[in-house]
């Protein structure tokens, strides 16, 4: 297995520069972020360039956080500064050779959230697509984001189906799919054909993924049959250091420096 480190749990203590860089000394194939807005964009660039490392999404910016909005997709209203946000990610996405962008949804549930969502949606993979770049679209489990507009699979598949658009892809995180749904191997195997990234970390403490409710020696191996061959995002809270926390590398295969 490869995998990516997501620089908006991993390494949070370094500028995202540095974080690169230790992310590629650490044996990751790839690495993918967040908001990485306030680092300037060249900086970025030259420990991408230095490292080898691809940077395989980030995200559009969530909207005030001490708030407590977690993305402006969803929400009735914020029409203008939805697309700003957009725009935002692509304009970096293109510069940086991001190829996925994860538009996030926000909190806002019922029919005029569902319209907003698939309205931005629509215009970010138009907006995307000259560049060849995809948009995600993420179910985060109610527990950690309640009121989030896209709460399960299922609700993430109707977006998809909804905005028909061919750029539009699901962002499976193992970790929210089961605190949601459960079932993994299963909505693995289902919604392969829809996944454009996969991310793990232990459930239900979200630590790195050698404990807990998933088997991922499991989850690898069944990832490795259906064909999915892209660096799979570590997206989990260590529970002290960053390089302490990476045992699990080895076991699951990867070439740890």
């Amino acid at each position: 297995m490869r995998f990516s480190a997501n620089l908006g749990f991993l390494w949070r203590e370094l500028a995202l520069p540095d974080a690169i860089r230790a992310a590629a000394a650490s044996g990751f194939s790839a690495v993918e972020c967040h908001w990485p807005y306030d680092t300037p964009r060249a900086a970025i660039r030259a420990a991408l360039d230095e490292t080898g490392l691809p940077m395989l999404s980030l995200n559009t910016r969530p909207g005030d956080r001490d708030a407590g909005e977690f993305g402006l997709c969803a929400l009735p209203g914020r029409e203008l500064e939805a697309r700003a946000a957009i725009d935002q990610s692509i304009a970096w996405a293109a510069a940086l050779g991001v190829p996925q962008i994860h538009a996030m949804a926000g909190c806002a549930r019922g029919p005029e959230a569902e319209a907003a969502l698939a309205a931005a949606l629509a215009y970010a993979c138009l907006e995307a697509a000259p560049y060849g770049i995809g948009i995600l679209i993420e179910p985060i489990n109610p527990h950690d984001v309640p009121g989030y507009a896209l709460a399960s699979t299922a609700e993430a598949v109707a977006m998809i189906d909804r905005v028909a658009a061919p750029n539009l892809r699901l962002m499976f995180d193992c970790y929210h799919v089961q605190r949601a749904e459960g079932d993994v191997s299963a909505r693995l195997q289902a919604l392969m054909p829809l996944i454009g990234h996969v991310q793990v970390a232990s459930v239900p403490d979200r630590g790195p993924p050698d404990h807990g409710e998933l088997d991922y020696a499991h989850v690898f191996a069944l990832l490795d049959r259906l064909g999915h061959a892209a660096p799979v995002g570590a997206e989990y809270r260590p529970p002290g250091p960053t390089g302490d926390s990476l045992g699990w590398m080895a076991r699951f295969g990867a070439k740890v420096a």
